[in-house]
């Protein structure tokens, strides 16, 4: 992919019938998904196994919601979603998850965060624990 799209923050840059898109929920993008599907929260929630699965419906909605936050045309948006066969279902799956997630955590798709596993160890740190059957 070229410097001529760049996901913007909260955003995603994927592939879709053969070429890059930008994709983005805004407010309005998210409310216009809930209006027709219900809540965001508990299809995220469903991505995770705390809730229903996503349908393949509501996952070709949220990704053309996204690409019209993106800036296509409706109607585009729609139209490339609906031209998709379901062997893009899984593919498509995947947008829609890392779309809600970048959107409510923008800040860990740029790698702004400096979170650190307090269970991991350090490699600095050397192990002074024996191996097992030693």
């Amino acid at each position: 992919m070229g410097i001529a799209i760049t996901a913007k923050r909260g955003g995603l840059v994927e592939e879709l019938a053969g070429a890059p898109r930008s994709l983005i929920l805004r407010n309005g993008e998210i409310e216009r998904f809930e209006d027709i599907h219900g809540g965001i929260f508990a299809l995220w929630d469903g991505f995770y196994g705390r809730g229903m699965k996503p349908t393949a419906r509501q996952v070709r909605d949220l990704v053309a919601l996204g690409l019209v936050g993106g800036g296509m045309d409706d109607a585009d948006a729609d139209r490339l979603v609906g031209a998709l066969g379901p062997d893009e279902n899984l593919h498509l799956y995947k947008i829609a998850n890392g779309l809600i997630g970048v959107a409510f955590m923008p800040d860990t798709a740029e790698g702004g965060g400096d979170e650190v596993d307090p269970d991991a160890d350090s490699p600095d740190e050397k192990k002074t624990d024996p191996a097992l059957g030693e």
